[in-house]
This record gives C-alpha cells, sequence and structure tokens, in this order.
C-alpha cells in the first residue's frame, strides 16, 4: 500500500507539471503599455501616471490574435522596443522599466528606474513573481537561446547588466561597465558573443560570453552610423544589425551590417530602409529583416518633416549579409514593436498613437497586408515575443 501511494504522488506531481507546462506557450507576445507619454500636434508631452500595462497576446492564430492576460505593471515608450521578451521555452516573460514618472510641480518629467519584472506566463492567469533589481535605466535586453543567460542595456547606468535563468529564478550576477550609454543589446545563437548599441558614442560594443561570465573590451568597438538604438542578430549567427535613428529631418537612417565571425567582428555594409528604423527584427528562417519606420509621425504638426503614419518595410538578407529593400506598406502613427511568428510567414507591428496592432503576411516573396487589426486597450510602446 505504501508503495502504490507513492506511485501515486509522483503520478499526481508529474500531472501537475505537465498541467503547468501547457499553460506556457511559445505562441505569445509580450506588449508593454506606456500611458505617461502623449503626442499632439505640439509633439511629445509627459502626463500623469496612469495604467501601464504588460499584455500577454495569444498569436496561435496569427489572424486572429487574442490577449489572453494583462498585467498592471510600469512600461515606457522612452527606449527602443525591446525591453521585454520570452524565455525559449515560453515559462517566463521579463519586462524591464526603464524610467518613473516624478512631478515637478505642476508637471511630470521622466527618472531612471532599475526594475526587471519576471512574469510566469505558466500560471492562469500570467502573473508577477519576482522584481529584480538591475543597472539604471534598463532598456534592451535579450535571452540566449539557451534560455539561461540574460542581458540587459542600461543607458543612465552605463552598463550591461548579467542575470542567470534557473527555472523560474531569475538572479543579477554582474554589471559590465561599458563607459556610455548602451540602448540595446543582441546575443549571438551559439551564446558566445553579445553586441551592444552605445547610442550616444555611435559605437557598438562586442562583449565576450563564457558560461555565464561576460567580458568587455573597448578595444574592440565597432564604429555606427549616428545613435544606434537598437540591435538584432541573424538566425544563423553571422551578422548583426544596428539601426540608427538620429539622423533627423528627411534625412534616411543607416543600418549597420556587422560580421560577427572570427577574432575582430567588424562592420562589412551600410544600408537604408528609410527614416527612424525603431523597431526592426529578422525573421526565424533568416530570409527577411522587416523594419517599422517612424517617418516624421513622433514630429510636431508644423515640422516640415511630419507625417501622420509610418511605414513597414520588407527587406531580404542575403548569404553574404545584404539588405535590400522588397517593398513598403503603410502604417499607424509611431509603430514601435515589431515581431514574427514562429514559421516566418506573418509579421506583427504594434502602432503607438493609433494605439493598434497590425497583421502583415509574407506571401509571394513580398509583405503584403491582411484584414487583422487589433484594438489595443493603450499605447503599445513595446513588442516582443519568444527568444530564438
Amino acid at each position: 500500500m505504501v508503495k502504490k501511494r507513492r506511485l501515486h504522488g509522483v503520478a499526481t506531481a508529474t500531472m501537475m507539471l505537465l498541467a503547468t507546462t501547457a499553460n506556457a506557450a511559445t505562441t505569445d507576445l509580450l506588449i508593454g503599455i506606456d500611458s505617461k507619454v502623449a503626442y499632439n500636434a505640439d509633439g511629445q508631452y509627459n502626463t500623469p501616471p496612469g495604467t501601464d500595462a504588460v499584455l500577454v497576446l495569444d498569436i496561435a492564430n496569427p489572424l486572429r490574435p487574442r490577449i489572453r492576460a494583462s498585467l498592471s505593471l510600469m512600461n515606457s515608450l522612452l527606449g527602443p522596443p525591446t525591453n521585454l521578451q520570452i524565455t525559449p521555452n515560453g515559462r517566463l516573460g521579463l519586462v524591464a522599466n526603464s524610467v518613473v514618472p516624478v512631478q515637478d510641480g505642476t508637471a511630470w518629467k521622466s527618472a531612471p528606474d532599475d526594475k526587471l519584472f519576471v512574469i510566469d506566463l505558466a500560471a492562469n492567469p500570467p502573473r508577477l513573481i519576482d522584481t529584480v533589481t538591475v543597472g539604471k535605466q534598463p532598456s534592451g535586453l535579450a535571452i540566449s537561446k539557451k534560455g539561461d543567460l540574460v542581458l540587459i542595456a542600461n543607458r543612465a547606468g552605463k552598463s550591461v547588466s548579467v542575470l542567470s535563468i534557473e527555472g523560474t529564478t531569475v538572479k543579477l550576477l554582474a554589471d559590465i561597465p561599458t563607459g556610455n550609454e548602451v540602448a540595446g543589446v543582441a546575443i549571438t545563437p551559439d551564446g558566445k558573443r553579445a553586441f551592444a548599441v552605445m547610442n550616444t558614442a555611435n559605437k557598438v560594443a562586442v562583449l565576450n560570453i563564457d558560461g555565464r561570465t561576460v567580458t568587455y573590451d573597448k578595444a574592440m568597438d565597432i564604429p555606427a552610423a549616428f545613435n544606434p538604438y537598437n540591435v538584432d542578430i541573424t538566425p544563423d549567427g553571422r551578422f548583426a544589425v544596428a539601426g540608427s535613428t538620429g539622423a533627423g529631418g528627411l534625412n534616411n537612417d543607416a543600418l549597420t551590417v556587422i560580421d560577427t565571425t572570427g577574432p575582430h567582428p567588424h562592420v562589412i555594409s551600410l544600408s537604408t530602409a528609410g527614416r527612424g528604423p525603431e523597431g526592426f527584427g529578422f525573421a526565424p528562417n533568416g530570409k527577411w529583416m522587416v523594419t517599422a519606420l517612424l517617418l516624421g509621425s513622433s514630429n510636431k504638426h508644423a515640422d516640415h518633416a511630419y507625417t501622420r503614419n509610418g511605414e513597414a518595410v520588407l527587406l531580404s538578407v542575403a548569404g553574404n549579409g545584404t539588405l535590400n529593400v522588397v517593398n513598403r506598406l503603410p502604417l499607424g502613427g509611431l509603430p514601435e514593436g515589431v515581431a514574427f511568428s514562429a514559421n516566418s510567414e506573418y509579421v506583427f507591428i504594434a502602432n503607438y498613437i493609433d494605439q493598434n496592432l497590425q497583421v502583415f503576411q509574407i506571401k509571394n516573396g513580398k509583405l503584403a497586408p491582411t484584414p487583422a487589426i487589433l484594438k489595443l486597450p493603450g499605447q503599445p510602446a513595446s513588442m516582443r515575443g519568444v527568444a530564438r
């Protein structure tokens, strides 16, 4: 009888574990909602704290995405739209909050925060399980393909935070000084290197990774175009692209393509998709890159470079890393986050001013619109899916 009870207990525990794991979905996206920064004819302005949130979006049916959870957590537009990501197994969602609102007389201003929110996506409903203190003004973050390491770019902290993941425990291991603001970071698929964009220095830092030990050698810094703000790496790990957003006016911004291999990573080409490629990403199959151009949608309406809407651009990725524009489609106002479906067929882009999500399909080698447009309960400042 004792043996039977023990076996029954093991079976019950196993079933509970399987049920919990089943709730974790690799078809989720995270969307960060910011209610504190708004836009009108005079441009950007701060508002009193409102109803920030992190949404968990189920895209199992890409043409019918649904919000399966909303967590009342602070999020910020001030930074690249890569301050959040899901672990490769779909279990955890990590969200870095860059700034907090501070009242200044009758007005509001932003001050650096230092918090990373850890969300259990397997819980029903998903819930916050921890808040980890990291570097100052954490912005873009990256989770390794193995799912055991997190790097966070800290703008005010001028550093990169290194964290470990073990099960549902996320722990700060170190803070690596860079001497310059760091806006975004990306890890190569083999987990041996990372590339971090230092936006005010117009450079890309190369980080070497040995297990969970991360080192930075300033001598390996790579030059980039003005204000590199976001960075991503091709699925095969051969190339990194740093997207710059500082040209201003009607001037196109540059995409700096870096050869990540060999002892000395270096720039191999410059290309452009247009103005303000703040949000972009590579398809899991490595064939495509999509960027959401801001154009002039964040400008004052009287500005000569103002546009009401942004633009989606599909680029092909050649075997030598060359990026070529394939086609363009209109977006809403101030498009930020970009995410792909796991099969590389669908693209999701969130529009901050319009408070909605557009779904596109890559069809016959081109980006095509679909009827799917999801209204969101607030302004989407960032969006990302599973680390791959």
